[in-house]
């Protein structure tokens, strides 16, 4: 299905751009998410904090990346929208997650093993 999504899943330079995409991302939201948690024990305001850090957890190992970049992106944007702060970093990573959402993990991604094009040999006789 995810075969489907990307015509193919970047490798080269192009695939470390969008795994070095993948790390930033998910590094960012663990940062951010650990210490809203260790700072808040408000459950309405723990539970994106908490999917925040899970879906970055998939999405640095590139698991189900078009799903878990589209749920991030609407994440940060309510978060930008619904908090009071500056949202611009919410703003970014919505960003950055909804076009990772749309070019795709890379090669170098779980999603690539489950579902990227494989390769048949042929073997003459």
């Amino acid at each position: 299905m995810l075969q489907r999504l990307f015509s193919t899943f970047a490798n080269g330079w192009p695939g470390i751009g969008l795994l070095l995409q993948r790390l930033l991302i998910a590094s960012a939201l663990g940062h951010f998410g650990m210490s809203h948690l260790n700072a808040t024990s408000d459950l309405a305001s723990i539970v994106p904090s908490l999917i925040g850090v899970i879906a970055g957890i998939l999405l640095l190992i590139g698991l189900w990346t078009p799903v878990v970049g589209s749920l991030i992106a609407v994440l940060q944007m309510w978060i930008a929208f619904s908090h009071a702060g500056d949202p611009w970093t919410s703003i970014m990573l919505a960003t950055l997650a909804g076009t990772l959402a749309m070019v795709g993990p890379g090669a170098w991604s779980i999603d690539a093993r489950l579902f990227g094009r494989e390769r048949i040999e042929i073997r003459g006789h």
